[in-house]
């Protein structure tokens, strides 16, 4: 509850306060209620996973908009296409956006995963956006070995994880890791390292939290 009340995004929204629940039970957390955007929706599940301790949560937010947030499906939808045309790291004439019932779905092809992560990152702040179904896929662009070669150098760069309890596979455009990390973040920060590499498609995340014995 401290982490939800200390984010910026969730504190001023007027309706976050009192609309969501928290419980916790051996490391996982399950959140509740309703929130006024997508975007707040996104933001309590953040922060809920930078917990200390946290080992999965559970989201089980609404998103109920208010009068002046409700927009029409073809208002999103032009409102989406414009987004993702002014970003210029979207190739956005590889793309194709549709709209039902507020929740937009992403079509078409990348090169990159931070240009399919660029993409939802621009529709999900869109007012009126109940959820993004992001369809995209990323087409591999280097060989296997070279893909683990850079993950492994990632890894080996960060300060934030241990790249000796990390073992990294890699079939096509498929990476698997396995083995251990201290907390959800570390884990988080291995998977966005990995979907960093160039041609990775996928990314099975097999990690364990590791509990830490006092």
């Amino acid at each position: 509850m401290d982490a939800v009340k200390w984010e910026p995004l969730l504190n001023g929204a007027s309706t976050l306060r009192a609309d969501i629940g928290v419980t916790a039970d051996y490391g996982v957390i399950m959140l509740t209620g309703h929130v006024n955007s997508y975007a707040a929706k996104l933001a309590a599940e953040r922060v809920a996973k930078g917990v200390h301790g946290v080992r999965a949560v559970a989201e089980e937010l609404e998103v109920r908009l208010d009068g002046k947030n409700i927009k029409t499906d073809s208002e999103i939808a032009r409102a989406a296409v414009d987004a993702l045309r002014w970003n210029t790291s979207v190739p956005d004439d590889r793309l194709t956006v549709s709209v039902e019932n507020g929740w937009v779905k992403l079509e078409g092809d990348v090169e990159w995963q931070f240009q399919k992560d660029e993409a939802r990152h621009e529709i999900e702040d869109i007012t009126g956006v109940k959820g993004v179904t992001n369809l995209l896929t990323v087409k591999p662009m280097l060989k296997p070995v070279e893909i683990k070669d850079k993950i492994q150098r990632a890894f080996q760069r960060s300060a934030t994880i241990d790249a000796s309890n990390i073992a990294v596979d890699v079939n096509g455009s498929l990476v698997t890791l396995k083995g251990t990390v201290h907390s959800w973040a570390e884990r988080d920060d291995a998977e966005s390292a990995a979907w960093a590499a160039p041609g990775v498609a996928k990314v099975n995340d097999q990690l364990t939290v590791m509990e830490e014995v006092y």
